[in-house]
């Protein structure tokens, strides 16, 4: 008894912050602004403008996941082979900078590359050709591999440690080569941290709107910005919680995915 009444705040908590926001969303995205049930705001995701910023969003949602997988992965080989405490260290420097403000880290970007940031500041300086980056699909990008790297490194991290080196060995005395050790045994028991890794990226990277409105420039507009600007802008609640619905079902898609392959718990080291 004294349990359940510890777990009080926590399902007061989820319901004020999480049932009752889910509530409203699906009654808004189903409703037009009389009240009645339309399906409506959900099928507006198949106008033009919709439906390229939509496209728009997972194209680069794709690219940074897989920029980010190409990096994480040795990345977290090469920790998974130290000892304790550099590792430690390690991945302490990569999860530093996510005690930092998001909205900070990514105006951090902006001064960066800017015209007249720093990066062609010191590039001016050396009378080398300046970037022009800034405001590109190439700077949202940039940002998005930036601010969500760590959560591809610590799944996959987390799995490749606790990977018995006896079974690497058992493989090497058996003839294997490093390419067929890695084919045939890393790669197979890392792949739920792989897909953990993937889902833990893809989602924000294609739900965001910040890094898109500030290393955008507002030039490109995904569909984060649309469902932003409509409950900010042009307070269509109706519209922007439609369009919110297709997206739940992109992030319900991944934690289908998550919970098919991710069954030992992978993530733990979030």
């Amino acid at each position: 008894m004294n349990r359940k009444l510890l777990s009080i705040p926590y399902l007061f908590w989820s319901a004020l912050f999480i049932v009752i926001p889910l509530c409203m969303v699906f009654y808004y995205g189903l409703t037009d602004k009389s009240g009645a049930f339309t399906m409506d705001n959900i099928m507006a995701i198949a106008t033009p403008e919709h439906s390229k910023a939509l496209w728009e969003a997972v194209k680069l949602s794709i690219i940074s996941t897989i920029i980010c997988l190409i990096l994480a992965y040795p990345l977290a080989m090469l920790l998974s082979n130290m000892n304790a405490r550099q590792d430690t260290f390690i991945v302490l420097i990569f999860v530093l900078p996510m005690w930092m403000n998001f909205l900070l880290r990514t105006i951090a970007w902006q001064s960066l590359l800017e015209k007249t940031g720093v990066i062609n500041g010191i590039l001016g300086f050396f009378n080398l050709p300046r970037l022009d980056i800034i405001n590109t699909p190439g700077a949202i990008v940039l940002g998005m591999v930036y601010n969500f790297l760590p959560f591809m490194i610590l799944p996959i991290y987390n799995v490749l440690v606790k990977i018995d080196r006896n079974v690497i060995n058992a493989a090497r005395d058996l003839g294997a080569n490093s390419l067929q050790t890695f084919t045939k045994i890393m790669l197979p028991l890392s792949l739920p941290g792989i897909i953990s890794g993937i889902t833990m990226v893809f989602v924000p990277a294609l739900t965001t709107f910040v890094i898109s409105r500030i290393l955008g420039g507002g030039k490109i507009l995904l569909i984060g910005n649309i469902i932003e600007e409509e409950f900010t802008k042009t307070g269509n609640w109706n519209l922007g919680s439609g369009l919110s619905i297709v997206l739940m079902l992109f992030i319900i898609l991944n934690m289908v995915i998550t919970a098919v392959t991710d069954k030992d718990g992978e993530v733990n080291a979030l």
